[in-house]
């Protein structure tokens, strides 16, 4: 059995979408996931799985969140392994120790280009920074997220793909709970 973090899409934000955390973890015993654990009410889950495929998770999260709790929306799972490597990379160690709250980290479906990334790199119109590895990018948003052009939206459409992003605090919480 392998231990995973998913963390959920555009939930609990406002008054679409509603989970409580409790029916959350409720649901995946439901569809056989065990220990599963919640962090704050975003949508960030730690659960263990002899299912050892992420695609084929994600794929069952959202059948089951759309089945059980009445709610569609995207799943974004990676092994434990997996996020170490993510905290392990992160390619902003300074802005980590100094400011965790304005360093950011989203999780996307699927790799970005390249070029993609240089786009979106050249777009920014403040002082935010991108930088992409994989299925992550992590973003750094020194005048803080609220007044940023740099929005959820632009990111997908410049990347081509969606995503959830979590700030450097919930990520390295998440870190902890897979230990």
């Amino acid at each position: 059995m392998a231990q995973y973090v998913a963390v959920l899409r555009a939930i609990n934000l406002g008054p679409h979408n509603r989970i409580a955390m409790a029916d959350l973890r409720e649901m995946c015993g439901k569809v056989a996931l065990e220990n599963a654990r919640t962090l704050l009410v975003s949508g960030n889950l730690v659960f263990d799985s002899h299912v050892n495929s992420t695609k084929e998770l994600e794929r069952l999260l959202e059948a089951a969140s759309t089945k059980h709790l009445g709610v569609t929306t995207d799943y974004f799972v990676r092994s434990a392994k997996e996020w170490q490597a993510i905290i392990d990379a992160n390619p902003f160690p300074a802005e980590a120790k100094s400011d965790p709250g304005r360093l950011v980290m989203m999780c996307l479906r699927e790799a970005p280009s390249a070029a993609a990334v240089t786009a979106l790199q050249a777009a920014i119109k403040g002082r935010e920074r991108v930088r992409a590895k994989a299925k992550q990018a992590y973003f750094v948003y020194p005048d803080g997220q609220g007044t940023s052009k740099l929005t959820i939206a632009m990111i997908e459409k410049m990347l081509g793909t969606r995503g959830t992003a979590r700030n450097w605090n919930t990520v390295l919480k998440l870190g902890e709970l897979t230990r």
